[in-house]
Protein backbone atom coordinates (compact mmCIF):
# COMPACT_ATOMS: atom_id res chain seq x y z
CA UNK A 1 0.00 0.00 0.00
CA UNK A 2 1.04 3.59 -0.28
CA UNK A 3 1.36 6.08 2.54
CA UNK A 4 -0.82 9.18 2.65
CA UNK A 5 -0.58 12.44 4.56
CA UNK A 6 -3.71 13.39 6.45
CA UNK A 7 -5.17 16.88 6.79
CA UNK A 8 -3.63 17.04 10.28
CA UNK A 9 -0.33 17.89 8.51
CA UNK A 10 1.28 21.01 10.00
CA UNK A 11 3.37 21.65 6.84
CA UNK A 12 6.66 21.28 8.68
CA UNK A 13 8.30 19.62 5.66
CA UNK A 14 10.22 17.03 7.70
CA UNK A 15 8.96 14.19 5.48
CA UNK A 16 9.88 15.55 2.05
CA UNK A 17 13.69 15.16 2.14
CA UNK A 18 13.39 11.68 3.67
CA UNK A 19 11.54 10.14 0.71
CA UNK A 20 13.89 8.05 -1.48
CA UNK A 21 11.40 8.19 -4.37
CA UNK A 22 10.71 11.92 -4.26
CA UNK A 23 7.03 11.01 -3.87
CA UNK A 24 6.30 13.80 -1.35
CA UNK A 25 5.44 17.31 -2.49
CA UNK A 26 4.45 20.53 -0.80
CA UNK A 27 0.78 21.40 -1.11
CA UNK A 28 0.06 23.22 -4.36
CA UNK A 29 3.23 21.99 -6.10
CA UNK A 30 2.93 20.12 -9.40
CA UNK A 31 4.69 16.75 -9.56
CA UNK A 32 6.36 14.63 -12.23
CA UNK A 33 7.23 10.95 -12.38
CA UNK A 34 10.77 11.93 -13.40
CA UNK A 35 11.35 13.93 -10.20
CA UNK A 36 13.99 12.08 -8.18
CA UNK A 37 13.82 8.91 -10.30
CA UNK A 38 15.71 7.45 -13.24
CA UNK A 39 12.57 7.34 -15.39
CA UNK A 40 12.78 8.50 -19.00
CA UNK A 41 10.19 8.54 -21.78
CA UNK A 42 6.84 7.21 -20.62
CA UNK A 43 5.77 5.36 -17.50
CA UNK A 44 2.66 3.41 -16.57
CA UNK A 45 1.63 4.13 -13.00
CA UNK A 46 1.10 0.94 -11.05
CA UNK A 47 -1.75 2.41 -9.00
CA UNK A 48 -3.35 4.75 -11.52
CA UNK A 49 -2.82 2.58 -14.59
CA UNK A 50 -2.14 5.77 -16.57
CA UNK A 51 0.71 5.90 -19.07
CA UNK A 52 2.23 9.36 -19.25
CA UNK A 53 5.39 11.16 -20.30
CA UNK A 54 7.54 11.23 -17.18
CA UNK A 55 8.35 14.94 -17.56
CA UNK A 56 4.68 15.95 -17.79
CA UNK A 57 3.61 18.12 -14.85
CA UNK A 58 0.69 16.69 -12.89
CA UNK A 59 -1.85 18.53 -10.78
CA UNK A 60 -1.18 18.66 -7.03
CA UNK A 61 -2.95 16.03 -4.95
CA UNK A 62 -3.46 18.65 -2.24
CA UNK A 63 -3.38 22.42 -2.33
CA UNK A 64 -3.22 22.89 1.44
CA UNK A 65 -0.67 20.47 2.88
CA UNK A 66 2.12 18.10 1.87
CA UNK A 67 1.00 15.07 -0.11
CA UNK A 68 2.34 11.74 -1.35
CA UNK A 69 1.94 10.53 -4.94
CA UNK A 70 0.70 6.91 -4.62
CA UNK A 71 2.27 5.85 -7.94
CA UNK A 72 5.70 6.86 -6.62
CA UNK A 73 5.39 5.64 -3.01
CA UNK A 74 7.04 2.32 -2.18
CA UNK A 75 6.70 2.66 1.61
CA UNK A 76 10.52 2.83 1.48
CA UNK A 77 10.62 -0.92 0.68
CA UNK A 78 14.04 -1.71 -0.73
CA UNK A 79 15.52 1.39 0.91
CA UNK A 80 14.64 1.30 4.62
CA UNK A 81 12.95 -0.96 7.16
CA UNK A 82 10.04 1.45 7.64
CA UNK A 83 8.47 4.40 5.83
CA UNK A 84 10.75 7.30 6.59
CA UNK A 85 8.02 9.93 6.29
CA UNK A 86 6.11 8.29 9.15
CA UNK A 87 9.30 7.90 11.19
CA UNK A 88 10.09 11.63 11.13
CA UNK A 89 6.55 13.07 11.22
CA UNK A 90 6.06 15.00 14.48
CA UNK A 91 2.24 14.75 14.34
CA UNK A 92 1.87 11.17 13.01
CA UNK A 93 -0.07 12.23 9.92
CA UNK A 94 1.79 9.86 7.54
CA UNK A 95 -0.42 6.77 7.58
CA UNK A 96 -1.33 3.78 5.40
CA UNK A 97 -3.55 4.76 2.50
CA UNK A 98 -6.44 2.26 2.44
CA UNK A 99 -7.10 3.02 -1.26
CA UNK A 100 -3.79 1.50 -2.36
CA UNK A 101 -2.90 -2.03 -1.26
CA UNK A 102 0.31 -3.51 -2.65
CA UNK A 103 2.38 -6.55 -1.77
CA UNK A 104 6.05 -6.32 -0.89
CA UNK A 105 6.84 -7.76 -4.32
CA UNK A 106 4.76 -5.07 -6.05
CA UNK A 107 6.48 -2.34 -4.02
CA UNK A 108 9.93 -3.74 -4.88
CA UNK A 109 8.97 -3.93 -8.55
CA UNK A 110 7.82 -0.30 -8.48
CA UNK A 111 11.10 0.73 -6.80
CA UNK A 112 13.18 -1.12 -9.37
CA UNK A 113 11.20 0.33 -12.29
CA UNK A 114 11.63 3.88 -11.03
CA UNK A 115 15.31 3.61 -10.23
CA UNK A 116 16.80 1.80 -13.23
CA UNK A 117 20.07 3.39 -14.15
Amino acid sequence: MAIMITEECINCGACEPECPNNAIYEGGDEWRYADGTALKGTYKGQNSGNTVAVDTPNMPVSMDYYYIVPDKCTECVGFHDEPQCAAVCPVDCCVDDPKYRETTEELLNKKENMHLV
